[in-house]
Formats: C-alpha cells, sequence, structure tokens
C-alpha cells in the first residue's frame, strides 16, 4: 500500500463488461435480398453504422447497452463507408431514405418502422415479433 493510497484510500477498479450482440455483418446484395426472404419466418434488423461518425458511434454504444439479447431476430450490421452499394441498395429496395446511423425492421419483405440516430436505442422490438 502506497502513502497516497493510505491518506486518500484506495480505489477499487471496477471491470465494466461490454455487451456482445449477434451481429451478422452485412456486406453483399445476396444477403440483403436473403434478408427480405427471412422477414417472412423471422423479424430481420439492419443497422447501418458509419465509421467515421462520432455519433454513429455514441449511438451504437447506447443500442448496445439496451439491446436485449434474448430476442428471437436476426440482427445485421452494415458499416456505409465499407458496402456502400449495399447501402444504396437498402434505400432503393425499401423506399427509406438512407441516414446513419440508422435502423431498420423488416418484416414480410417490407420495413415495418425506421429511425435513426438517438432513438434507435428506445426500439421496442417485442412489437414486430
Amino acid at each position: 500500500m502506497g502513502i497516497f493510497d493510505s491518506v486518500f484510500g484506495k480505489k477499487e477498479k471496477t471491470k465494466i463488461e461490454k455487451k456482445e450482440l449477434p451481429w451478422i455483418q452485412l456486406e453483399s446484395m445476396t444477403q440483403l435480398e436473403n434478408i427480405g426472404e427471412n422477414s417472412k419466418n423471422k423479424t430481420q434488423v439492419i443497422y447501418k453504422h458509419s465509421s467515421t461518425c462520432g455519433i454513429s458511434r455514441m449511438v451504437l454504444g447506447m443500442f448496445t447497452d439496451s439491446y436485449d439479447t434474448d430476442l428471437d431476430i436476426d440482427l445485421y450490421f452494415l458499416t456505409i463507408q465499407n458496402h456502400r452499394d449495399v447501402s444504396n441498395a437498402i434505400e432503393e429496395k425499401f423506399a427509406v431514405r438512407h441516414e446513419s446511423p440508422q435502423l431498420l425492421v423488416v418484416k414480410n419483405n417490407e420495413v415495418v418502422f425506421h429511425t435513426s440516430h438517438g432513438a434507435i436505442s428506445d426500439t421496442d422490438f417485442t412489437k414486430y415479433l
């Protein structure tokens, strides 16, 4: 125990565990077509992320902290800088204007809900199961 610890008291460092989400990396047009087909049987979620945006990084952290890992959905993660073609195809296929960060819920081959920025972490997925 050092002198400063005895005078000021030693503070315990608490390790914060990061929650791991069941992300499926969205990287191809084939995957995008499969999302539409798979949405007929199971809710599909697309999270569009900008790797160069501080707001996008902050929202991703908030979303991760609030996400219920017990949900029965497929959770896709798209980094728009890496797959701009897929991002553009999402906008065209589902007729939802591009934003980032952005969350889209796909059911029966159509977007039944979408939101962006800070509202993402407030999404109640149980409405779409």
